[in-house]
């Protein structure tokens, strides 16, 4: 599996770190409940907003919710 992982990664591009849970040490870190599950983590590492499921389930607008946050956060300037 994180052969698969790595490999795809490459064919991507992604140059951000993955996580592989393989165990589900994170899963039980962060009580997950759902997957996926997205975090905005603010300047000084604090979880500032969650959002848990698929953004654009049935028509949720999670992806412009999401992206108007980060604009947000970005703006902080502390």
């Amino acid at each position: 599996m994180p052969a698969n992982v790595i490999r795809r990664v490459k064919q991507l591009g992604i140059t951000y770190p993955i996580l592989i849970d393989q165990n589900g040490a994170n899963w039980n870190r962060w009580e997950q409940q759902f997957w996926p599950t997205v975090y905005l983590i603010d300047k000084h590492g604090h979880v500032r907003y969650r959002w848990a499921g698929e953004l654009e389930y049935e028509n949720a607008g999670g992806e412009a919710i999401m992206a108007r946050l980060v604009d947000q956060l970005l703006r902080e300037k502390y």
